[in-house]
């Protein structure tokens, strides 16, 4: 008889790398479980190591602990936790880290966005263009 958390949280993984595929990346995939080195749940979501949860208990602390530990045993910049929000689909899950990450993530796109900006000023304009437009229309369809 199979263990139905397990179950449940094979299914999470299988359906975030689904969404992840189409929606950022299509190389993502999961990967296998390593023991002490564990390099995170799930690759290919861009400089992150990912911990995959779909428990009824949320435990925060231990998953961000987790996901920063896999974050450098798959030498990536930033850890987070991907949380199933319970009774939603996979677009509506959470993603988690600390303050601290959070804030190496955001100097991190503000230095690469000022360097496009000098760089390549027409290239930044549409691709500026491109995200707005996508971040309302998020906004406009979580409203209906």
């Amino acid at each position: 008889m199979t263990n139905p958390s397990k179950a449940k949280g094979t299914a999470w993984e299988a359906a975030l790398v689904t969404y992840l595929r189409v929606h950022h990346n299509p190389d993502v995939h999961r990967n296998v479980q390593m023991g002490v080195k564990d390099i995170g749940d799930v690759s290919g979501y861009y400089l992150h190591a990912v911990e995959a949860k779909a428990e009824k208990t949320i435990t925060l602390a231990d998953y961000i602990t987790q996901a920063n530990r896999e974050a450098i045993h798959a030498q990536q910049p930033f850890g987070c936790a991907v949380v199933k929000r319970r009774m939603r689909g996979t677009a509506d899950g959470y993603v988690v880290r600390d303050v601290r990450t959070d804030v190496r993530l955001m100097n991190r796109l503000r230095d690469m966005e000022k360097a496009l900006q000098l760089a390549a000023p027409a290239a930044y304009a549409l691709i500026d263009e491109h995200h707005q437009e996508a971040a309302w229309r998020t906004v406009t369809e979580r409203t209906r």
